[in-house]
């Protein structure tokens, strides 16, 4: 398993998790518990974490390759809907 994390910076975090897991909703598996969501593609799985100081994302898959391109994927429509302080800052850094 290739796992691939970052933390992002923002106070408005769980407000764009609940509005990626909607977007999202329409064609992926998605869950959302508060301020806590997942969202399961076609080969990986993405689960968001907001705190009132940031969003850890974690992005787990079988392909490698699959989980980095995710990371766009991901930081793109979380920036699309944080588009009054995007862009944010993604760190991102595989797990061993």
């Amino acid at each position: 398993m290739n796992t691939i994390e970052a933390t992002v910076k923002t106070e408005n975090g769980g407000k764009y998790v609940r509005q990626l897991c909607k977007h999202w909703s329409h064609k992926l598996e998605t869950q959302v518990d508060g301020d806590v969501g997942t969202v399961t593609f076609p080969n990986a799985v993405c689960t968001m974490a907001a705190d009132g100081e940031s969003i850890a994302i974690t992005i787990t898959g079988e392909e490698r390759e699959a989980v980095q391109r995710l990371t766009d994927v991901v930081a793109t429509h979380i920036d699309r809907f944080a588009f009054r302080e995007a862009p944010l800052e993604y760190n991102w850094t595989w797990r061993n």
